[in-house]
């Protein structure tokens, strides 16, 4: 049944589009991936491992349209911290719509944890709006994964600085966590279980964790001290005030992915974060090349 059929990856050379597109390889699908830049390492790898890399870019309709002739299935994801809030909202409605027009039967949106309740985060609460324009265009068939903090946020210069892992976060927090992987294993599961999945909005999340723990499991994953400190919030919100808004959402609500049902539901035991430190503190692990710059 996916003999033949396309799947658009938008963000190809990044971590979400990156690891769906590294999931579905074998799964029977031609993969068409978008890029801004055909030229660049990611890609070319990526061309090697037999997707047809597309030079494109999610603000200019030409390159969309382009890309999505005779597609069958779209993965589309935005990045909030590259293109700003209102401007990645443009880019997930215009590449739905485009979608639509063009044809395509059955379209994978990656929005965020928690966006369908009303978090007053900016760069969640355009997501559900995005969210509201996918279920409008009546797509054939549709699924939304929303993911939760990626564990490979703890890695990025932001949080680990040399012996610390800083964050404006208590130390008895908890926050919930999703490998990167992880999301790439069911993105392409969105595809190739798309009957069955039809309509479904799956939170993602494989672990959860305080940062206090989390500096523990890479302390021993990396083999050096690591220590939590907590940032003050008043410091964050010096130089984003959305940022802050995010870490006091963390605080005082928080990610509820049900970890157990999805692995229960799905037959997959869920990366765990100090399986993910080990794998991920090995000198040829892909550490930090792509970690996005918002934090989900």
């Amino acid at each position: 049944m996916t003999s033949n059929r396309t799947i658009l990856i938008t963000g190809v050379t990044g971590n979400q589009g990156g690891a769906v597109a590294r999931a579905l390889e074998g799964a029977g699908f031609n993969l068409r991936g978008l890029t801004r830049k055909p030229d660049s390492e990611r890609a070319a790898a990526l061309a090697r491992q037999g997707v047809d890399i597309i030079k494109g870019d999610l603000d200019d309709e030409a390159t969309l349209r382009r890309a999505l002739a005779g597609v069958w299935g779209v993965f589309g994801v935005q990045n909030a911290g590259e293109a700003g809030v209102e401007r990645e909202e443009a880019q997930g409605k215009r590449l739905a719509t485009l979608a639509r027009e063009a044809g395509v039967e059955h379209y994978v949106y990656t929005s965020v944890g928690s966006a369908h309740k009303q978090t007053g985060v900016p760069h969640f609460d355009n997501k559900w709006r995005i969210e509201e324009t996918v279920r409008g265009l009546r797509f054939p068939s549709h699924v939304i994964l929303r993911p939760v903090f990626f564990m490979e946020n703890l890695l990025a210069p932001f949080s680990l600085q040399g012996s610390t892992l800083a964050w404006a976060l208590g130390p008895a927090t908890k926050l919930q966590m999703i490998a990167v992987d992880d999301i790439g294993w069911f993105g392409a599961r969105a595809f190739t279980d798309a009957a069955a999945l039809n309509g479904r909005e799956i939170d993602l999340a494989g672990d959860v964790r305080t940062m206090a723990e989390s500096a523990e499991v890479l302390t021993e994953a990396l083999a050096r001290p690591i220590a939590f400190v907590q940032t003050p919030i008043e410091h964050v919100r010096q130089y984003s005030k959305e940022m802050a808004l995010m870490l006091e959402w963390f605080e005082n609500v928080g990610y509820s992915a049900d970890i157990a049902g999805l692995e229960r539901e799905f037959g997959r035991a869920l990366t765990k974060l100090h399986d993910w430190a080990r794998l991920h503190s090995r000198p040829d692990a892909r550490l930090n090349e792509t970690t996005q710059r918002r934090v989900s």
